[in-house]
């Protein structure tokens, strides 16, 4: 009987283990399936990210500061940004006012989920809401109408952000697109524009601003409401004070403090490289360039303030690198990418301009890689005619016999163009061209002619800057790099290192320009070489430096082309290009001692004229260039030059024009539009005051009967 009734109770406990077995087993199954419909419903139905792939385009300096935002597709200035980018103080803010478990919760805050309907069962309203951060990032990422269905939809989708991203990851997203009022969306455009700042060096009063503003974005704007604005500020301070983050001695600092009286502009540092960066690559989400932040500031400001200097249309552009790997580090483009009164739309740093005579160190440095010269070498600058060619030089004299230092130093025409003769300007062409450099030749011209030795042709800033880097490392050129992100070009041999030498030890002779000393106030000067270049009728103004580290090229005139009176590069680049070498780093160690040429490189020949291996003794000029000296007799009228646009209009009156005219034989007689003006006629300048504007023709006479004419255009 025990036996059986042992037996039977075996039985009945082996179908009770065999029972609780399939309970599991299809317990596991149905959790199995709840499971895989889950991941199902994650893969038919993943987070919407769609926003965050809209964000504005960012272009920074080499270092990761923001030069200039661009607005996202939308029209939205909608920052990314991360929680390391943000001030900890905001953050420990942020969750205190809005969801003081975020870091323990899985999307869904039960405890606010049971306190929320315990009081809307209470009162039949809501008290409170339920919200997590996370919740309110679904609802940034999907906006849908405030209804209790969607309140469960985002509820479901909180727990499957946090299943896909990290807290930090999940803040990212919320501090990036939370709306601050208006186009401002995520704390790091309301940082900016609001405050002027990086949302990581805010003050407890900035903080507390930026988290209260996301409750009501346009209610409590600062630039529209700055009343609701500081009150809600204020209540978020006040529950700071209550949590325990402020004291009340730092609440009543806080509380006092001004709210921000506007919205400021986007930031705009180099904002023409940008702007080209930007059309080269309008894919790229950000942009790290070449750019050093603090270089770059210091130029606009030197820009800015010499601007009032100019007249009215004038405007500078300055372009520096760094010689080591042609990295560009500062890009001014124009005085102001919005200040169209100055044309400030157009990049000057690759506007095509006359280079004046920024092309002549070249072309000596072909020549003493040809062996046609020596720095010592004597050179003839006297009348010369290349066919139908008869240049003169910027000040109509001839000095006689001098060296070709001296020629090029003197920045005369006559030996550099008798030079560019020898060589050939399709062989000076053709190496510009192996350089990237292509010179853009008058719509008539055919091929390279000998104009171009004196700015007869078109080049950029940037052209010119990519030359002299190549002279400043030994007559190697490379193109210039402007994002972080690209490769070395291929370097490209200009001329010889010696040459390049023979060029640099020249140009670091010439004096600095006029009041330097003054200006810069006795501090020990930088040591460059530099030259300067004028084009015809003073629209350009050129100044190109470079010392062992740098090279620096400035460019002063009018976008639009038209004649600035007497702007030289001298006198208006030059003092520029000084002042934008004191905003570099100094050089150190033996390099601050050091000239840009350095040592004397193996093969140079250092020795006086008489030294000279007899064929460098002297240049002689192709027979057919000499020409009688009573071809150039006649009067030439240096201003103003032939097709000139003159600005004299002041207010409303009209101002007198100055007239100046070298050669030709006294006494001088001068018409305006056939007329003859009052003047002394022993005297080679005038003035003359308009009756109105318009075209005018100006006419000077000399003894001989010999004539000058300039027809100009007074505006």
């Amino acid at each position: 009987m025990r036996l059986r009734m042992k037996r039977e109770g075996d039985r009945i406990q082996r179908g009770a283990g065999g029972s609780r077995r399939r309970r599991l087993a299809l317990a596991l199954l149905l959790l199995g399936i709840a499971l895989a419909a889950v991941a199902g419903l994650d893969r038919l139905f993943p987070p919407e990210l769609g926003r965050l792939r809209n964000l504005s385009v960012l272009v920074e300096d080499s270092n990761g500061q923001l030069l200039r935002p661009f607005a996202a597709a939308d029209g939205a200035w909608r920052l990314p940004v991360t929680v390391q980018a943000v001030d900890p103080r905001f953050l420990q803010m942020l969750v205190a006012y809005e969801d003081r478990r975020f870091h323990w919760h899985a999307g869904v805050d039960p405890l606010a989920v049971l306190r929320a309907a315990w009081q809307w069962a209470r009162t039949g309203s809501v008290v409170s809401g339920a919200s997590t951060l996370t919740m309110q990032t679904v609802r940034l990422l999907e906006p849908r109408p405030r209804t209790l269905q969607s309140k469960l939809i985002e509820m479901l989708r909180a727990v499957q952000l946090e299943a896909h991203f990290s807290k930090s990851e999940i803040l990212g997203i919320y501090l990036t697109l939370a709306p601050y009022g208006g186009n401002l969306e995520g704390v790091r455009a309301a940082s900016l524009f609001y405050f002027g700042k990086e949302p990581l060096h805010l003050t407890d009063a900035e903080a507390a601003m930026l988290v209260a503003l996301p409750q009501s974005p346009e209610r409590v704007r600062p630039d529209r409401n700055p009343v609701a604005a500081r009150e809600a500020r204020n209540h978020v301070l006040a529950r700071m004070e209550d949590a325990g983050l402020l004291d009340a001695a730092a609440f009543a600092e806080t509380s006092g403090e001004p709210v921000p009286p506007g919205r400021r502009e986007a930031p705009m540092v180099a904002a023409h490289l940008a702007d080209r960066l930007r059309r080269a690559d309008p894919a790229a989400a950000a942009i790290r360039t070449t750019i050093e932040a603090s270089l770059q500031r210091g130029l606009e400001a030197l820009v800015a303030r010499r601007q009032s200097e100019l007249e009215n249309g004038a405007t500078i552009a300055i372009l520096a690198v760094h010689n080591s790997d042609r990295t560009v580090r500062g890009y001014v483009g124009s005085t102001g990418i919005l200040d169209s009164g100055r044309y400030g739309p157009i990049d000057m740093v690759t506007a095509v301009r006359s280079p004046g005579s920024t092309l002549k160190p070249f072309i000596y440095g072909l020549a003493f890689d040809g062996l046609f010269i020596h720095p010592e070498t004597i050179m003839v600058d006297r009348p010369m005619r290349f066919g139908d060619y008869a240049p003169r030089n910027f000040d109509n004299r001839f000095h006689g016999e001098v060296t070709a230092r001296e020629a090029l130093q003197m920045s005369l025409n006559l030996p550099a163009v008798a030079l560019l003769d020898r060589i050939g300007p399709l062989e000076l062409a053709r190496r510009f061209g192996l350089s990237g450099v292509a010179l853009r030749l008058p719509a008539a011209a055919e091929q390279p002619g000998l104009p171009i030795a004196l700015g007869g042709v078109g080049v950029t800033l940037q052209d010119l800057v990519t030359l002299y880097a190549g002279l400043a490392n030994g007559g190697v050129t490379m193109p210039l790099r402007f994002r972080a992100d690209q490769e070395a070009g291929d370097s490209q041999v200009l001329m010889s290192p010696l040459a390049a030498w023979y060029v640099t030890h020249i140009l670091e002779d010439m004096p600095p320009p006029p009041n330097r000393l003054i200006a810069s106030d006795g501090r020990r000067q930088r040591q460059i070489a530099y030259k300067t270049g004028t084009s015809y009728g003073f629209r350009d103004a050129w100044a190109i430096g470079y010392d062992r580290d740098w090279t620096i090229g400035v460019w002063v005139g009018r976008p639009d082309g038209s004649f600035s009176p007497g702007r030289m590069g001298r006198d208006a680049a030059a003092p520029l290009l000084y002042e934008a070498f004191d905003l570099l780093p100094p050089p150190t160690g033996a390099a601050a001692l050091m000239k840009p040429s350095g040592a004397a490189p193996v093969g140079a020949i250092l020795a006086s004229n008489s030294e000279l291996p007899p064929a460098l003794r002297r240049f002689q000029p192709a027979a057919s260039a000499w020409r009688s000296p009573s071809a150039v007799q006649g009067p030439n009228l240096t201003f103003p030059q032939d097709g000139a646009v003159v600005e004299l209009r002041s207010g409303d009156r009209i101002e007198s024009l100055p007239l100046e005219v070298t050669g030709g034989e006294l006494p001088l007689i001068w018409l305006v539009n056939g007329r003859p003006l009052s003047t002394q006629p022993w005297r080679r300048q005038a003035e003359w005051l308009p009756d109105g504007l318009g075209e005018t023709r100006i006419t000077v006479i000399d003894k001989a009967g010999r004539s000058a004419s300039a027809e100009i255009w007074i505006q």
